[in-house]
């Protein structure tokens, strides 16, 4: 059965109507969800998982025969695709009387590829993942799978969400789709337009997320940085806002532009703000600019060198990642060479490499000979180490020095872990009075895992 929906408009009070899902409720008893891809999809996972459990659906996990399963899908790589299929079969092998529900990115870029995954009873896109107990009650098991993808092009609705279940973090959705259309990504045919909320309903939710123990705040979206989109409103407004909360310790830009990192806002985060971290992410994608080019980014390296500048000039001791790509079409030995320099000169503290990887209906491929795969894995390989290097040098920096770490509830062997404010992931002795607060410690050394075993003050 196929439902497509030429302009969808969802009314996010249907959380207020689970009462009536009884057909669900008596039927399902439990829930798993696995979630692949971005901070965003998390966020997204936590929204959707809320609305079953106001319906009386237990959260469980993966492996604990759920009735229900619902896999949250990524497709900014092939691997995630082949992901989402393995998942599936995983989740009839523990349970095959399970209801499999595949919602985002891949279920909205291909429904039809997905209904044909054997097991699959629910296919949802984009915006219609919200409204998901709706179409697990009016489905029939005896029936085909049903698919519900609408065309992106007409979303207009932001949707907000926020992660919830780890005390220490949660991920806050401010953003959705993007107006960019480089030419490797398929965000914007999967998510659609650029779009939020007003900050008025932004901080609100922000409230939401102070009323738990969460200390720390993840601003996410696709492309946050674009918040307010020309309008009166814009990210370096909501940002000052979002300084103002009380309930809440800190908060991390997870990603922005460097073409909307704008000066006002890293002097702000830097030298201003009360509750924003030293740290930016900042895609750079390749050092080439006739890549960059190609890629139809908004930059040039030029730009971005300024952007690290003034991070490094405002606050020595932030901390900058960088995304990177490998393997894009045409990339030569040259190319490559030029990202490689391009980042060792430059003072970035870590880095995350993406092997290219081809898309369909995106222009990349039409735009130079395919990498072989065995030279990507080179490159990758290569700048994994160059990262490696950079995050210790960035490590061994900051040792003997004193930093306020927000620790983990994670126990391992003993230890317990956390992240500095800017960004430095350290370990301790496991004392259960420190999960979930914010100590200042005496960065020590650097252990062979790549922690920095650090000391209370």
């Amino acid at each position: 059965m196929l439902i497509c929906k030429s302009k969808l408009r969802l009314k996010f009070e249907i959380t207020l109507e689970l009462c009536t899902f009884t057909q669900i409720m008596n039927q399902f008893k439990k829930v798993a969800f696995y979630t692949l891809g971005c901070k965003l999809n998390f966020s997204e996972t936590s929204t959707i998982s809320r609305l079953f459990e106001d319906a009386g659906i237990a959260k469980v996990d993966f492996e604990d025969s759920p009735d229900i399963y619902v896999i949250n899908t990524c497709s900014v790589t092939e691997n995630a695709d082949k992901k989402c299929k393995q998942l599936v079969k995983r989740a009839k092998k523990i349970n095959p009387e399970s209801f499999v529900a595949v919602v985002g990115c891949y279920a909205q870029l291909k429904p039809e590829e997905i209904g044909e995954i054997n097991g699959v009873n629910l296919v949802l896109g984009a915006n219609e993942k919200f409204d998901i107990l709706n179409y697990i009650d009016q489905h029939d098991t005896s029936e085909k799978v049903l698919i519900a993808q609408g065309n992106i092009k007409h979303v207009v609705d932001f949707i907000p969400s926020y992660s919830i279940g780890d005390r220490t973090r949660s991920f806050l959705k401010i953003q959705d789709g993007c107006d960019y259309f480089c030419t490797f990504c398929t965000i914007p045919l999967a998510r659609g337009k650029s779009r939020n909320s007003s900050i008025e309903k932004t901080i609100l939710e922000a409230k939401k997320i102070e009323r738990t123990d969460v200390k720390e705040v993840v601003l996410t979206g696709v492309n946050i940085g674009d918040f307010g989109q020309g309008s009166e409103e814009n990210f370096f407004s909501l940002i000052k806002e979002l300084d103002h909360l009380t309930g809440i310790s800190r908060f991390r830009i997870s990603s922005i532009e460097p073409n909307l990192l704008s000066d006002d806002i890293i002097q702000f985060c830097l030298t201003k703000a009360n509750l924003f971290m030293p740290h930016f992410h900042i895609p750079l994608q390749s050092g080439s600019d006739r890549l960059l080019k190609l890629m139809r980014r908004k930059y040039d390296n030029s730009l971005y060198r300024e952007r690290v500048e003034a991070i490094k000039t405002a606050n020595n001791d932030a901390c900058i990642g960088v995304d990177v790509i490998v393997g894009f079409p045409g990339e030569t030995q040259e190319d490559f060479m030029d990202t490689v320099n391009f980042l060792s000169e430059l003072d970035v503290s870590y880095l995350h490499v993406f092997t290219y990887s081809e898309r369909a209906n995106t222009g990349a491929p039409k735009l130079g000979e395919r990498v072989p795969m065995e030279v990507r894995r080179e490159r990758s390989k290569q700048l994994h180490m160059l990262s490696d290097r950079k995050k210790r040098h960035f490590y061994e920096s900051h040792l003997h020095t004193e930093r306020q770490v927000l620790f983990e509830q994670e126990e391992h062997n003993g230890w317990m872990y956390g992240f500095t404010d800017n960004y430095i992931k350290v370990k301790h002795a496991y004392d259960s009075n420190l999960v979930n607060t914010i100590v200042l410690v005496l960065l020590q050394k650097i252990d062979s895992e790549g922690y920095v075993a650090c000391s209370k003050v």
